[in-house]
């Protein structure tokens, strides 16, 4: 549950917390007051882009905060340790909005705006009083039925494979394209691969040679040098070695002496150890020292020729070796063609049957879950006031030659595969009796569309995971025994969800579990947006002032406690 929203610097509100309760949680207040503003905050932490322009007046940052309660489950345990987030049982949303920037925060670890999104999205869903207006769009009929069902996963696993297809019909395309630049091509790619693998070169070749080129070029001074310091070491009539053993036997006998010199007798032993390798090193070298002219000048030949090659075909021999293996395949595509297209398509083939069994599938699933929507709908809506009401999800398919999805449906073609499967999903409605079934998109009024949303909204929440639900006015284009109704529906589903509600409406504002107001002040030149708590005898006269405006009337106050089952 949302436990505290806490709002500070943000629009009309210098400072602020509201602690909410489970069940359902009221807001009213008067137009203007700033009951947009707060929802306008609450927006924020879910995701929502932030406007510099929200920051009030004279202050350097907004910061926006929520707290929520029993957030431990599986889903969204494994959501935080995808972003490297420490699951835990409350989760805290911050952002932070200043001039310069905005950034966002999970349990106080800085995360992307698009991390804080999804964590919300798990947590808490906003319904705003424009929001049933996606009822009138048929592409989100889908969607809904989709999430009534669970069909999540589903879904994802049909789009990935349809990304698959899609891939390999770019790649046809593209190879069919080509086909006359492969063919025009064909002869220069050809001579290249010939003038390429005339030379053969090699990776790392150029460097090896270049150390060996070096090594022959100085043949000579490095003969003389390493002799003469083998000379040095080892041969000469006072070579290093035969003074180093003068020098470990003396100390040796010194040692016998004061047993101090025991240690530098050793070292004297390792230093003539050291000098005796040192030597046979350099007369072994000097022995493989070569003097080869032959060689240096082929070296000299080979590395001109990779030169050529490098200028040629990129700069570099990893350049030449990659050009090499790419006019390769184009190559070998330009000779077989037909046949690289033929095994392409057979790809095509295997990727399209795959897709068509998932939609298959996933298909199948709609329709299951279409009839189990369709008698919920019906039986909701007969509650909020709507009790001859048909409610009807309707599937159709598009069929052309070139589709991607095979059926056993029609002969004469293939179905269109859409990015969400191969059904278009429409729900249409009947409201009066007798009459026929129409799209829900043509023949609901404001009120009906307001109650047909609560009522999808009720029934996916009953199946849904999220905890939260948040109603922004959804009672727009009701009154009377309708809104009394939806109150009912709101405070029925407050047993499963904790609710928070914004209506001007006494009928839903009577029935909250806890009712908050909104208000708005002025002091020392300043407005301020505040939002209280209101006792049981404050949310009598809140209902009352609904009833009958400003001046609260004995009459207004009698309404209410009717309206609230007070005795």
């Amino acid at each position: 549950m949302l436990r505290s929203l806490y709002i500070r610097d943000y629009a009309l509100i210098e400072e602020l917390e509201v602690e909410f309760d489970s069940g359902l949680n009221i807001i009213t207040g008067e137009t203007g007051a700033g009951k947009s503003i707060l929802l306008g905050a609450l927006k924020l932490i879910l995701g929502e882009r932030a406007s510099t322009e929200a920051i009030r007046t004279g202050a350097k940052k907004a910061i926006v905060e929520g707290i929520f309660d029993n957030t431990n489950s599986a889903r969204i345990n494994k959501l935080l340790e995808a972003n490297a987030l420490e699951p835990s049982n409350q989760i805290i949303l911050r952002r932070e909005i200043s001039g310069s920037n905005s950034r966002a925060f999970v349990n106080d670890s800085p995360a992307t705006l698009s991390v804080i999104r999804e964590v919300a999205s798990n947590l808490i869903d906003l319904h705003g009083q424009h929001e049933h207006q996606m009822l009138l769009r048929t592409e989100t009929h889908i969607e809904t039925l989709d999430n009534f069902g669970g069909l999540e996963g589903l879904v994802a696993r049909y789009k990935k494979q349809y990304d698959v297809v899609a891939g390999l019909i770019k790649e046809r395309n593209a190879l069919q394209a080509k086909k006359a630049e492969l063919q025009q091509q064909k002869d220069l790619y050809g001579f290249q691969i010939e003038e390429i693998d005339k030379v053969d070169p090699q990776e790392n070749e150029e460097e090896a040679l270049e150390s060996e080129r070096k090594v022959l070029e100085h043949a000579e001074k490095l003969h003389e040098v390493s002799a003469r310091l083998y000379s040095i070491l080892y041969e000469d009539e006072d070579a290093v070695s035969d003074q180093l053993v003068l020098v470990r036997n003396d100390l040796q006998d010194l040692a016998h002496v004061d047993s101090s010199l025991e240690a530098s007798a050793k070292e004297a032993e390792s230093a003539h150890i050291i000098v005796s390798e040192l030597a046979k090193f350099l007369q072994d070298y000097n022995a493989r020292v070569e003097f080869n002219p032959e060689r240096l000048e082929s070296i000299r030949e080979r590395l001109g020729e990779l030169e050529h090659m490098k200028r040629r075909y990129g700069g570099s021999l990893s350049a030449v070796i990659g050009y090499r293996a790419d006019i390769g395949r184009k190559f070998e595509l330009a000779n077989d063609f037909e046949g690289s297209l033929a095994e392409l398509k057979e790809s095509i083939a295997a990727a399209q049957q795959k897709l068509s069994d998932i939609a298959g599938r996933l298909s199948g699933k709609r329709l299951d879950i279409a009839g189990k929507v369709e008698k919920s709908i019906v039986k909701e809506l007969a509650q909020l006031g709507i009790p001859d009401s048909r409610f009807s999800v309707q599937f159709t398919h598009q069929y052309d030659d070139e589709g991607w999805i095979t059926s056993s449906e029609k002969k004469e073609g293939r179905i269109v595969a859409h990015p969400n499967g191969m059904d278009l999903v429409e729900f249409y409605i009947s409201t009066n009796p007798g009459e026929d079934l129409r799209p829900l998109a043509r023949v609901a009024s404001g009120g009906e569309i307001s109650r047909i949303m609560l009522a999808l909204k009720t029934i996916l929440a009953k199946s849904e995971r999220l905890p939260i639900l948040v109603f922004d006015e959804i009672d727009a284009g009701i009154s009377g025994p309708v809104a009394r109704k939806v109150g009912e529906s709101m405070r029925a589903l407050a047993q499963y969800h904790q609710i928070v509600a914004i209506t001007h409406l006494p009928q839903i504002a009577a029935l909250g579990h806890v009712h908050f107001r909104v208000k708005k002040q002025v002091a020392e030149g300043r407005t301020r947006s505040q939002i209280d708590r209101l006792s049981a005898e404050e949310q009598m006269a809140q209902v009352a002032s609904l009833i009958s405006g400003a001046e609260v009337t004995e009459a207004a106050l009698e309404s209410a406690k009717e309206l609230m089952g007070v005795g």
